[in-house]
């Protein structure tokens, strides 16, 4: 990065956190006008993409796999592998458990909630099967919801934990096209009809399409009627601005290596204060009567490296900003849909509403829901024009194909798609 560009990225950065940390003195369309200008500043974000090493053999536009760690993420990292591979033992058995507990403490700070209601897990998935798994407010004859927005292994480890306490499962559509109404209406609906709902489970963002669905006011209106939910925040977290107490759920299944660009194999599962008993404690944990969060995940020996670094991440992402992170993320996503949104021979999948998608969006060619259909056409984005992206099934109307900037994207990348999108349609 040139001297320049540094400059540009620390004074940009610090603005930012002037703005947020600053509600009394900036007017809240202060602020969100001056996040909307600096999302467009390409100067500012060539600054931010020269903190990554990303491969230029493809326009990389599938970014949801995990997230690409930044430059000084990674050099933490390094020096903490070979940290721990250094001092073994002597370091794990001696320091390193007050190390990871102040590494906890600086993740709840981060996501707005006390130390005592996070535990780390390897992803959101085992997060979520954690507290899909453990679930015991549900009897038999009761039901829990789900939508086939959801990611595939939570709804198969929500039906099998069903199966195993004698109750079932139901499953709903969400509408297409999506509307913030229409979600309410449709998880609301599906509790008038179906009283025997206890447990409801809510994707906050879709892997599958992007939408992002209004959790907070589904949960509210599911606490009326005494039905918890579990919130899938894997691909949210990072990608909106948002901290747990904004979703008013009581469990929440979270991913650190995806949009906070820690090191592949950290996640983390919250359990608001006080509903620890509602979740069974793990099968392998030694103290069954344990009333902490942490006797209800138990993952053995994990990459301790991986969990040392999440300070330097959540660091790199505050000299962002939550707010300017997502301002970002969605001009990049608006960047290609506005370009192809009103071409009949594309389907584009997420509204263009702000409360219903971050930078994910997924989209299909008019009359091509096959996965055959979709499996070629995001072959031919990569053979014919070098760009990366992929195929997503699942949806009851069919599949897709999935776009996903990420920070280190320009707007040239994606209107290069758009403009490869309209060649092929």
């Amino acid at each position: 990065m040139t001297s320049i560009d540094r400059r540009k990225w620390m004074q940009g950065a610090a603005a930012s956190a002037i703005l947020a940390a600053a509600p009394n003195r900036v007017s809240a369309g202060s602020a969100a006008a001056a996040d909307l200008s600096l999302a467009h500043d390409e100067a500012y974000w060539a600054g931010v993409a020269a903190q990554y090493d990303v491969t230029d053999d493809v326009v990389q536009l599938e970014n949801g796999n995990w997230g690409i760690m930044p430059r000084p993420v990674l050099a933490a990292y390094r020096r903490l592998v070979e940290r721990v591979n250094r001092e073994n033992s002597f370091y794990a058995r001696r320091g390193m458990g007050g190390d990871l507990a102040a590494v906890r403490d600086r993740t709840a700070r981060f996501l707005n909630v006390d130390a005592e209601e996070i535990v780390f897990t390897r992803n959101a998935t085992e997060a979520l099967k954690a507290l899909i798994g453990g679930y015991n407010r549900i009897r038999p004859g009761e039901a829990a919801l789900y939508a086939d927005l959801d990611y595939g292994s939570i709804q198969a480890s929500l039906v099998a934990a069903m199966e195993r306490r004698g109750a079932h499962t139901i499953k709903i559509a969400l509408p297409e096209p999506a509307t913030h109404d229409n979600v309410i209406a449709a998880y609301s609906e599906a509790l008038d009809r179906h009283p025997e709902i206890r447990l409801v489970l809510l994707t906050h963002i879709s892997h599958r399409s992007g939408l992002m669905i209004p959790v907070r006011e589904i949960a509210t209106i599911a606490r009326t009627r005494g039905v918890d939910v579990i919130v899938d925040a894997a691909h949210s977290l990072g990608q909106v601005d948002f901290t747990i107490p904004d979703l008013e759920a009581d469990f929440v299944g979270l991913n650190l290596h995806k949009w906070i660009g820690a090191p592949l194999g950290v996640g983390a599962a919250y359990i608001r204060r006080g509903r620890v008993s509602a979740i069974d404690p793990d099968i392998a944990d030694e103290n069954k009567d344990s009333g902490t969060i942490a006797s209800r995940v138990h993952t053995g020996t994990v990459d301790f490296a991986a969990l040392l670094t999440v300070p330097e991440a959540l660091s790199f992402q505050e000299r962002i900003g939550s707010r300017l992170r997502q301002a970002r993320l969605r001009a990049l996503r608006d960047g290609w849909v506005e370009k192809v949104r009103e071409n009949p021979r594309i389907q584009v999948l997420t509204p263009d509403d702000d409360r219903m998608h971050g930078g994910i969006t997924s989209f299909r060619l008019a009359g091509k829901a096959s996965v055959e259909d979709n499996v070629a056409l995001a072959a031919r984005l990569l053979s014919e024009f070098g760009i990366f992206t992929v195929h997503r099934t699942g949806l009851a109307s069919g599949a897709c194909v999935r776009v996903t900037p990420a920070l280190f994207n320009s707007m040239d990348d994606v209107r290069t798609l758009a403009a490869a999108l309209n060649t092929i349609a």
